[in-house]
């Protein structure tokens, strides 16, 4: 099966390539759109490719989340929702094919119009389209939704509304929006919000985080009980609208899909082994290997699935606040890479089989490339070479570290790269520039057993040095609302990046997110040649240039030594009740959103 996929992979590839040379697609009617090209889709496609029109429908499957929630509005900036609300009770006027790099298909809009340069978009919704209460979604639903969103929801749907000049109902079922920036993707954005019963927040402060409103969506699913801190459970509606779709065929074939919430990452698998839930997502490989001989597995009652992908590796690690004084210079965050000792960690906590984090983009075509910049991302990054930090133009990699526990040689680098930055050591203790001890937070989430563990090897290190950091363990409630404020020195981070990155790389590394709240941008990043490359890749005239942007980015990012990367994944481990199938044709994205539990199915 995997090398089926990854020949598809390559086939995909060329595909893309070449339809990015057609240029936008014609201003009328059409099923779908692609960021370059048409979609790969026809319009009387059947279903999705990694779809199994034939699932059987039933069954359900059983979750477990470290934390809890305080809340059931996912569209917020306050409070924590469960992250299924969003995914499964909500639907956008597009569906995401995860076979393709960046291509919608008609979901509750029936078509999608853009104008020539893609100045304008419009959509016009299937006259069957259905809230979960059985009253119909119109327009009015949709330009209060977008607008709402836009204005008080979260700010990662501001950035996209700030570039709308006027959004107006055309008939009674269709909206336009026309934009005031030129930028490509927005279409695209536009068709992906999620889109609210209008009527059901008449008179209330839709910022406001609540338990009192169960939220009424569209999609396939409707919250049916929950307890907070506790359970979620989502229950299949039967008379959902849009169960006859192509779009949805082999989709929603779980009848009831439940989250329950634990104390930590280590009750969750605790509960798994048990059976008291039903599938687990593992992201330690040498607990893969070393941990899964348990009964259910040995019975087969318990399968373990590798899931391959292609999709960007993200950053997943520990990021230093550049708003405080501590992590304000480069050279102290490049000290703090090199008493990171990821290769005796690695081996420590995963048998060394994890490879690492090297880029924001690494594993994918998106990722910088060794050595020297060339070509187009020379040119892109050359106007901005005085403020750009070593090994942005010249090549930059992550220290590596000889293996032992003593880590030597980067020890050596570190200290002096501190003495650089005006650091020393007296009677054993490291005194900053202004003549204190060098303090600093790390604020983890309770919870999270492997990150302590990193922290408790790195903080040992750190103490060589004369360094002894405050670390600091906190509930979900507490973790969010304090990065939400960036009030931490140094934090667990990860974002996830896809193989289309747009508009949202503002809201990750945007100046605005130095002093805006919620955004992103937790290292606190305000970089011309940053959100030069991005204004870059949203106006790509072609797949080259979208990846030469990219890729120059990941440099500009990469050597700000803004995060201590740790290990990536390169296939998702799933483990799970035998009676839990999923396609044999996987998608381009492997286990992503749209994969588990969307296409899965439940089979005795």
């Amino acid at each position: 099966m995997r090398s089926v996929f990854f020949q598809h992979i390559r086939t995909l590839a060329a595909v893309v390539g070449l339809s990015a040379v057609a240029g936008f697609a014609s201003a009328e009617p059409q099923h779908g759109i692609a960021m370059y090209g048409d979609p790969v889709l026809p319009p009387d496609f059947v279903s999705l490719p990694y779809a199994t029109p034939d699932a059987p429908k039933g069954g359900s499957i059983r979750f477990g989340e470290p934390g809890g929630f305080d809340s059931l509005n996912p569209h917020i900036r306050k409070g924590r929702a469960p992250w299924g609300v969003r995914t499964h009770v909500f639907e956008s006027l597009m569906g995401r094919s995860y076979d393709e790099p960046f291509s919608l298909y008609g979901l509750l809009a029936e078509s999608i119009e853009v104008g020539e340069n893609r100045e304008w978009v419009q959509f016009t919704l299937r006259p069957e389209a259905r809230f979960s209460d059985d009253s119909p979604v119109t327009v009015e639903d949709v330009l209060w939704s977008y607008e709402t969103l836009g204005t008080v929801g979260h700010p990662r749907y501001h950035t996209a509304w700030n570039k709308v000049a006027t959004s107006e109902a055309v008939d009674d079922r269709t909206v336009r929006f026309t934009f005031n920036t030129v930028d490509a993707e927005l279409p695209l954005l536009m068709g992906m919000r999620p889109i609210l019963q209008k009527a059901q927040y008449e008179g209330v402060d839709f910022a406001e985080s609540t338990l009192e409103i169960v939220p009424i969506g569209s999609a396939p699913y409707v919250i049916a009980d929950f307890e907070p801190n506790r359970y979620v459970i989502l229950k299949r509606n039967p008379d959902y609208w849009g169960k006859d779709l192509p779009f949805m065929s082999g989709q929603a074939n779980l009848d009831e899909i439940r989250y329950d919430f634990f104390g930590d990452g280590d009750v969750v698998f605790e509960a798994f082994k048990a059976g008291e839930i039903t599938s687990y997502r593992e992201t330690n490989a040498a607990k893969w290997e070393a941990q899964y001989d348990f009964p259910a597995v040995r019975s087969g009652d318990i399968v373990q699935s590798l899931i391959p992908h292609q999709r960007p590796s993200g950053i997943e690690g520990f990021v230093m606040n550049t708003r405080r004084d501590v992590f304000a210079d480069w050279r102290v965050r490049d000290a703090m890479l090199h008493a990171f000792n990821f290769e005796f960690i690695n081996q420590t906590l995963n048998g060394g089989v994890q490879p690492r984090i090297t880029s924001y983009f690494s594993n994918s075509v998106l990722g910088m490339q060794e050595g020297p910049a060339e070509g187009r991302v020379a040119e892109l990054l050359e106007p901005f070479a005085e403020s750009l930090l070593p090994g942005a133009l010249e090549g930059y990699t992550l220290p590596v570290s000889d293996g032992s526990a003593r880590n030597r040689g980067n020890m050596r680098r570190a200290l002096g790269l501190l003495e650089e930055a005006g650091y020393t050591v007296e009677n054993g203790v490291m005194i900053g520039p202004d003549g204190q001890p060098m303090r600093f937070e790390i604020l983890l989430q309770q919870g999270a057993t492997a990150t302590g563990q990193i922290m408790d090897l790195f903080a040992d290190a750190l103490k060589q040095m004369g360094i002894t950091p405050q670390i600091t363990t906190v509930d979900s409630a507490q973790f969010q609302e304090r990065t939400t404020n960036y009030d931490f020195d140094m934090a667990y981070y990860r974002r996830g990046l896809s193989l289309s990155p747009g508009n949202e790389q503002l809201l990750y590394w945007g100046s605005d997110g130095v002093d805006q709240p919620g955004t992103r941008n937790w290292m606190g990043v305000s970089n011309p040649a940053i959100e030069a490359m991005i204004n870059e890749m949203l106006n790509a005239s072609d797949q080259d240039d979208f990846r030469a942007a990219v890729r120059a980015l990941d440099r500009v990012l990469t050597s700000g030594r803004y995060v201590i990367p740790i290990w990536h994944n390169p296939v998702s481990r799933l483990a799970h009740v035998k009676e839990l199938k999923f396609p044999e044709r996987l998608p381009m994205y492997g286990d992503w959103p749209g994969f588990q539990p969307d296409v899965w199915w439940y089979e005795e």
